[in-house]
């Protein structure tokens, strides 16, 4: 696992784009005070998530409505068909790790990281 931020970098029900990974997760805090990370871009278009709306467990793309659930990063509506990668995520002493999927990351076409 690798630490990604402080829990006090992330406001609540809003995410952020990690860049230190390739590609980049998006992290986002829940109003329950859960912390998921999911790849950060939208397997439809070159869109962040992280910029998108968080509601009822999911995360809505910025771009074209589609939204992915931060449990199981299924996309719910198209244009998106394909999933994006979730990862496993901890949090120690008010700091954010994740351990990055293995799985090969569902990129729209054209993106290459």
């Amino acid at each position: 696992m690798q630490r990604i931020c402080s829990l006090s970098d992330l406001t609540e029900d809003e995410g952020i784009r990690v860049e230190s990974v390739t590609p980049p997760i998006a992290v986002f805090l829940t109003s329950e005070g859960q912390v998921h990370a999911i790849d950060d871009t939208c397997t439809h278009q070159n869109a962040s998530l992280a910029e998108g709306w968080l509601e009822d467990g999911c995360i809505e793309c910025p771009l074209h409505d589609s939204r992915f659930s931060l449990r199981t990063g299924a996309a719910d509506a198209p244009p998106a068909k394909l999933p994006v990668r979730v990862h496993r995520v901890r949090v120690d002493e008010g700091e954010v790790y994740v351990e990055l999927s293995s799985e090969a990351p569902n990129l729209p076409p054209g993106v290459v990281y």
